[in-house]
């Protein structure tokens, strides 16, 4: 994704920068972090993530609308709209 090759262009121009700090790091490691940032970013953004959420977590949401449409007597169809938001929680890391 065009998201993800910018956090590698970035994380480039970062370790660039490093390399030519004064007691920066060297081309070697800004090599070597490169290719672990590449190979675990999920792995790095999960952990991160479930490590930052303390309580329940939003697993699933779903609704709708229902507007009673007939009934058997007229004046008895009720024409406002009910809402039903369904929400399924779970604690973090499950």
């Amino acid at each position: 994704s065009t998201e993800s090759l910018n956090v590698i262009f970035e994380l480039e121009v970062f370790l660039t920068a490093q390399t030519k700090k004064s007691g920066g790091i060297t081309a070697e490691q800004a090599a070597v972090i490169a290719k672990f940032w590449k190979n675990h970013r999920v792995k790095v953004h999960e952990s991160l993530v479930s490590r930052s959420c303390w309580d329940n977590v939003l697993r699933n949401i779903s609704w709708r609308v229902d507007l009673k449409s007939q009934h058997r007597h007229l004046q008895q169809i009720n024409t406002t709209p009910v809402a039903i938001v369904e929400m399924e929680l779970g604690k973090n890391g499950q």
